[in-house]
């Protein structure tokens, strides 16, 4: 992977906010850095001049949050610039992974912040750094835990019990459907308190209880994907999110302390099953097939060719599934998925 290439990248956004037209996220760190770690360095520039016209100024601050303070703005977009401010001052004077392990917990419970766009920011910039430590992804860090902080939204909670010992395709079938899908995920979100069944299928976590937290988390993350085949005809988007969101969990727990890898499991569940819940149609469709055989490096370039960030960071998602087990379908979900985005 050329370093140089993210670097770069990063310098250049360096000075966006996380957000436009105050709530559509922007998805140009997560997409360059899959963009460059599948060998499309070179089209990075060019990708980014293309998105330019989605990109605003980084807001400004209003006033410094207190260290001590933080509780009162978690989750207050208003307070944006302020928590870009306050991880910058965070980074400088700490390690990246102590700032991580400090903060993962407290933002955590608020796992569906900015459509779970926070977590998957987070995600990228994590595996960037554990390539290589550089001022421009502790930078790229900072900004991903500031939206994050900013958009922080907390799903209504799992049922207490028992892990669901079973096919983690099987618990997403199972996942109710949220009644009035005709709005956006904030309004899909709130349903899910008053949702019968929600409390038992978040709480739920499939798995087998003694199998290692990433192996689980893997596992749902590729249940994620191949469900896409078959329902990701509902919203080709917004489901993507279902297998983005946990896989960005899953990215982040090298450089997270084990200890926190049980909640982390949980939280990428509920978020995987909230995303379901929210945008999955009630029924599915014939499960696609891979034509003329698996070829990773073509699906990545397509995926490229859309200029879709969400065709971009899926297609990453789907090759992370696909080489920890080689499941064609995980391939021809993948390759769906872009015919999907680029007919929408």
């Amino acid at each position: 992977m050329s370093f140089d290439v993210l670097d770069e990248a990063y310098e250049r956004l360096r000075d966006t906010g996380p957000e436009r037209t105050g709530w559509l996220s922007n998805h140009a760190p997560m997409a360059v850095e899959a963009l460059v770690r599948h060998g499309h360095g070179d089209d990075v520039h060019r990708w980014i001049d293309s998105y330019s016209d989605r990109l605003e100024e980084r807001p400004r601050g209003i006033q410094p949050i207190a260290p001590e303070e933080w509780r009162d703005p978690l989750g207050d977009p208003v307070r944006t610039g302020d928590w870009l401010d306050f991880f910058a001052r965070a980074l400088a004077e700490q390690q990246w992974r102590d700032v991580l392990a400090v903060w993962w917990p407290r933002l955590l419970p608020g796992i569906a912040a900015g459509a779970t766009h926070g977590v998957i920011r987070v995600g990228h910039a994590v595996r960037a750094l554990l390539d290589a430590e550089t001022d421009a992804r502790i930078a790229e860090l900072g900004a991903g835990l500031a939206y994050w902080a900013a958009r922080w939204q907390p799903l209504a909670p799992a049922g207490a019990g028992p892990y669901r010992a079973g096919d983690p395709r099987a618990a997403l079938d199972a996942v109710p459907r949220v009644p009035d899908q005709r709005f956006g995920i904030r309004a899909r979100l709130a349903q899910l308190a008053d949702l019968p069944g929600w409390a038992e299928a978040a709480g739920a976590v499939p798995g087998d209880e003694g199998q290692d937290i990433p192996a689980r988390l893997a596992s749902i993350v590729e249940a994620a994907v191949v469900r896409h085949g078959t329902h990701g005809y509902g919203n080709p988007v917004m489901l993507v999110h279902a297998a983005t969101a946990p896989n960005a969990v899953l990215r982040c727990l090298p450089a997270l302390p084990r200890g926190l890898w049980p909640a982390s499991l949980a939280a990428a569940w509920a978020a995987t099953a909230a995303v379901t819940s929210a945008y999955a149609p009630p029924r599915a469709q014939p499960a696609p097939t891979v034509k003329g055989g698996v070829d990773l490096d073509e699906l990545v370039a397509r995926s490229a060719l859309t200029g879709d960030p969400h065709a971009i960071k899926f297609v990453d998602t789907a090759v992370d599934a696909y080489r920890r087990r080689t499941d064609a379908g995980i391939v021809a979900a993948a390759a769906n998925a872009i015919d999907l985005i680029e007919a929408g």
